[in-house]
Parts: C-alpha cells; structure tokens; sequence
C-alpha cells in the first residue's frame, strides 16, 4: 500500500512563487490560481506501482494533465523526478459558500514518486530550492548529481529484483501444483482432481542475480522443472547441494524439497521421500516437507508412516486443510474411520470441499452404515 502526504501551500510560499514566475498576471487580477496550491503526495514502494497509481487516479477523476517530470533529462543527466498529475477540484470537495470567487480551472496536483524518487525531492528542496544559496562550485553539484543517480540505479535494482521474485513465485506455484496434482492423480483412481496450473510469465528484464549464484540456479533450476526438464533440474538442484561452500542450512531444506518434487514427478518415490527427509533435517519447521513425506510414504502404502507425519506437519502448521484430508485418507485406509472423519470434518472446516473430500465423505457413509 501507497503512503499519502498532503498540503495546502502557504501563503508566504505561494506569494513568493507568484512575484517569481507570475509577477505580470499578479499586476492584472487579485487572484492568481497555481497548480500545486494544493499538493497530495503518493509515495510507493516500487516503480511498477506508479503506473497503476496513475491509473487509479485517472479513472477516479477528471484529469487535465499528466506532466512526467524529468523525463526530458538525457542518460547524463541525473535531477527530480516525479509524475505530476493535475485533477479537476470534484464538485463535492467545494464549499457551500465561496469566499472568493474560484475560476473555473481550478486544480489539485497529485505527485506520484517512489519512496526514493521522495527522499531525494525532500533533500533537494531543503538543499538547493528554499535556500538562497544554489550549489555553483562543480565537485559538490557532482556529488548531488551522483548521490542522485544512486538511488535512481537502487529504484531499479529494488525493481528488478521484485520482477524476479514473482517470477520465482510463479515458477514455485506452477510446480507445487504440478506436484499436488500428480499427488491426486495416483492417489485417487476415480476422482481426479483437476487442478490449473498458474501461467508463467517471463520478465524482459536484466536478471539482479549474478550467473551462477544459487538464486540464479534456482531459477533455473524450476524453471526447468515446470517445464518438465526434470533430469536438468535435478542436475541443477545437485550442483547446488554440491558447492563450495557448503549452503546454509536453510537453503539446503529449499533444495533438497525442490529436488524431492523432481525425483517425485519422474515416480522415483525412494529418491524422493529421501530428499523431503534431508530437507526436514535442515529444517524442522518445514511442515511442507513433513506434508511431501507423508504424501509419498500414502502412495507407498505406509498409511501409519503417513499419518505421523502429517501429524508432524500439522502440529508446526494447524491451519492446512490439505494436511488434515490426506490424514483422513492414511486413517481410512488403516481403518480407523472415526478419526478419518474428524480430519475430514477439520479439512472442511478450514474451507476444503472438493471432489475429493465427497469422495471420501460417501466412503465414510457406507462404512458407518455397515457398522450400524
């Protein structure tokens, strides 16, 4: 979310920029409108966000100008920047009774920044606008100029690395719901469920990650994964678990569950509930790979294994519906019906009602019925 600033300009600031800019017009009326006497401020957090800030604005109100401060600078040149959107004053934001006589094209601007872009309009307004004094000598105009360029470049790494972590998160999706979706293909004969896997979009964008770091192996590690270059990935996965230096702990639970979900895609079951089991090694709150070892030990047959541990991984992370109906599923097939239908009831609860849990709730039924 945007922060907002906003401000109505002082008379004494008004009045100075009036004998600077609008001294002849201020000789010929009493009142000399400008567009910024009154300013609101959106700040946001990433380059991206201004664009749908300024479309936001333009379907709200009646715009009369978009002005992109700055964008007349050539690639030399470092200085403010700023969107500067001019709106109609809306007719419910009028007094009842007017003072004065307002004229018709009467305006707010609304300043659309990033976080950095406004740090270095605050600093530059105190340093050089409000002062008498303006920076001649030519080394300190070049430390503005370069402190300036510097958080320009940071606004675009901040963006670029935001690019690629949903690229990531998209890769990571897509193959979590590849992975479920074999998961209910083997697991149930005839009710499939029919899951969409997440599109994923490339970004035409200069990667933020240096070749061959492990954030840029990752990437392509999964990419390759969802793209079902499973024995690449798995290489990849490998070369990663295989540096020098070793990966800290947390980063090899990433990998060896990534790598896991590879050998699981190509049905090496073994290879792959070794890979969740390493993965929980280096991180014991990792209820996902608790869950993955409990979807690989049910599709195995060892219902009991199953059940500990997705109680495993519910006991680190109570609100997974999943969790519970794949319990209630190991529990149905040791025959402990009662405690089936308990999970089932917590994985409804929780908001899952597929295909799947009716499937498992008219099992229930016709077990209970013989019972009775």
């Amino acid at each position: 979310m945007p922060t907002y600033k906003s401000r109505v300009k002082s008379f004494s600031s008004y009045y100075r920029k009036v004998l600077r800019l609008k001294a002849s017009e201020a000789e010929k009326t009493n009142f000399v409108p400008l567009t910024d006497m009154m300013g609101i401020r959106v700040i946001c957090a990433f380059l991206e966000d201004l664009g749908e800030v300024i479309r936001q604005v333009c379907d709200n109100f009646d715009v009369r100008e978009i002005e992109h401060k700055g964008a007349e600078q050539n690639f030399r040149e470092f200085g403010y920047e700023s969107v500067h959107v001019l709106v109609a004053i809306p007719d419910d934001c009028m007094p009842e009774k007017k003072t004065l006589p307002l004229p018709d094209n009467i305006v707010c601007e609304i300043q659309i920044r990033t976080i950095l872009q406004d740090a270095w309009a605050e600093v530059e307004h105190e340093l050089v606008y409000k002062t008498e004094f303006t920076p001649f000598d030519l080394p300190l105009k070049r430390k503005l100029a370069s402190m300036n360029a510097s958080l320009s470049l940071a606004d675009i790494i901040f963006q670029e690395i935001r690019d690629y972590q949903k690229k990531l998160q998209g890769e990571v999706d897509a193959r979590r719901s590849a992975f479920y979706e074999k998961a209910d293909e083997v697991t149930f004969d005839a009710v499939a469920l029919q899951k969409s896997v997440p599109e994923t979009k490339s970004i035409n964008r200069v990667t933020p990650y240096v070749r061959g770091t492990i954030d840029d192996m990752l990437l392509e590690a999964i990419h390759a994964h969802n793209h079902g270059e499973l024995d690449k990935a798995i290489k990849i996965y490998s070369d990663i678990l295989s540096s020098d230096p070793i990966p800290a702990p947390p980063v090899l639970a990433v990998i060896f569950k990534h790598r896991g979900m590879a050998h699981f895609a190509q049905n090496n079951y073994n290879a792959a509930l070794s890979d969740f089991r390493s993965s929980v090694e280096n991180d014991s709150n990792g209820f996902r790979a608790f869950y993955y070892i409990g979807i690989v030990q049910s599709i195995m047959g060892n219902h009991k294994d199953a059940v500990e541990s997705f109680s495993a991984s519910i006991k680190i992370n109570e609100y997974q519906s999943h969790a519970h109906f794949r319990r209630a599923i190991a529990y149905f097939e040791l025959g402990e019906y009662d405690k089936s239908l308990a999970d089932l009831n917590a994985a409804q609860a929780l908001g899952l009602d597929d295909a799947g849990c009716r499937a498992l709730n008219d099992k229930l039924v016709e077990k209970f019925g013989m019972k009775m």
